[in-house]
């Protein structure tokens, strides 16, 4: 029967046949994922009821949002999830570059430096910080910025680091996630290994972590490592599918303090920001992640066991331990990128009719290509692929709040390879 319905789906029996054997080789790893889960849920379990979430927690506030019960108690539930001093968790975080935005301007000044040791960060950063020139950059503010690229085998590189950690440095900066790169993304073992690096040279550098697509795939963050601010979105990992909006930021009192200043006003803070009508999205939303993230990161494997098998380059491979729920697959060729995101979008349950089409989006610096029909506009927690219309030629795969339609996602994206004559099987 589920043949059968695959089949009214647009799957034929040649590419259900195939995916379904790798599936099955899958079953031992998919239960380590669901104990990873497991734990991550009982986290969160005990952050809740530490903090006696109740119902009037859940209650809309409008206006100032002055003494927001359910605002302030979110923060503290964040706080404990991380194991952080404090948390800004606010629906008026626009998206994950807005959060970083954030936390460095707030916690940068004119004159110190920024120290990305993960080589250059997310095209999208590029311009906050100044890398591409725009308005209202750091460097329009005489924050200066410093790179240290990976190893070619993705290892830091610690001699480059401590000599690019000069008097100035104030911040050091660590993307975890690959962004589009096809580069290992980093473990929290080894984040935390260079942080104490870090520190030894100077104590008292920041270190701020793009968090990004990490979040809930392993039992520790980075902020268990030494991390004085984690970062990222609510419509990527914690946001569980639900979030409509909204943006993090965990660490020090000092950093999370300053990053609240930045946010609203001097003076005003944390003290101010109605949390609307979708409090009860933030709550339910980080209930949802540890299971939502094991779907994803099930649909990563089975991606990378897939398309590996058929001879394209995957980043992870087959078998590497997972460290996000973000999957490269190199195509070589923009035709193989587009008729993968053809596929994606036609496993989408809103705009599923809909061709994505490369475009000029704002904050890149070539085409991209789009994927996603999703409840929530742009959340890459929900089944979805993008890339970059320019070599490599790599398309990323990530998301799936249930692993089954990750998987029947994936099942579209090889039909259209096979309907296009890019891939035969």
């Amino acid at each position: 029967m589920i043949k059968e319905m695959y089949k009214n789906l647009g799957i034929d029996e040649n590419v259900y046949n195939f995916t379904k054997n790798i599936e099955n080789e899958l079953k031992d790893r998919f239960a380590k994922i669901d104990e990873v889960a497991e734990y991550n849920q009982l986290k969160v379990m005990k952050a809740f009821q530490k903090n006696q979430v109740s119902e009037a927690h859940l209650g809309v506030s409008t206006g100032y949002g002055y003494n927001d019960i359910g605002r302030d108690t979110l923060e503290k539930v964040y706080a404990d999830v991380f194991g952080t001093e404090d948390a800004l968790v606010r629906p008026q975080i626009t998206c994950g570059t807005h959060a970083l935005g954030i936390a460095l301007s707030a916690n940068l000044r004119p004159g110190d430096k920024i120290l990305y040791i993960s080589g250059k960060p997310y095209d999208t950063l590029e311009e906050v910080i100044g890398i591409r020139e725009s308005k209202g950059s750091l460097a329009e503010y005489g924050i200066k910025y410093g790179q240290v690229d990976l190893l070619p085998n993705g290892d830091f590189d610690f001699d480059g680091i401590k000599k690019a950690i000069t008097s100035d440095v104030k911040m050091v900066g660590i993307q975890r996630s690959k962004g589009y790169e096809t580069r290992p993304t980093i473990s929290v073992e080894k984040t935390g290994q260079v942080i104490n690096f870090v520190k030894e040279i100077n104590k008292d550098i920041i270190v701020m972590v793009d968090n990004c697509y990490g979040e809930f795939v392993d039992i520790v963050e980075p902020s268990n490592v030494g991390a004085d601010m984690v970062v990222g979105s609510l419509i990527k990992n914690l946001g569980g599918g639900l979030a409509p909006i909204g943006g993090y930021i965990c660490g020090t009192k000092e950093c999370v303090e300053n990053c609240a200043y930045r946010l609203t006003t001097p003076g005003l803070g944390k003290e101010v920001g109605a949390s609307l009508d979708v409090i009860h999205t933030f709550y339910q939303g980080l209930f949802m992640a540890p299971t939502v993230v094991a779907s994803a990161l099930k649909g990563a494997i089975f991606a990378a066991n897939v398309f590996e098998r058929l001879g394209f380059n995957v980043i992870p491979n087959s078998t590497e331990e997972r460290y996000d729920i973000i999957q490269a697959v190199t195509f070589g060729s923009p035709e193989g990128v587009i008729a993968f995101c053809k596929g994606i979008q036609a496993a989408a349950p809103i705009d599923s009719y809909v061709t994505p089409e490369p475009w000029d989006m704002p904050g890149y610096d070539s085409q991209v290509i789009m994927a996603a029909g999703a409840f929530v506009s742009g959340s890459s927690i929900e089944l979805s692929a993008d890339a970059p219309i320019k070599p490599p030629y790599a398309v990323y795969f990530q998301g799936g709040l249930t692993w089954q339609h990750a998987k029947f996602g994936i099942l579209k994206a090889l039909q259209q390879l096979v309907n296009e004559n890019i891939v035969t099987i």
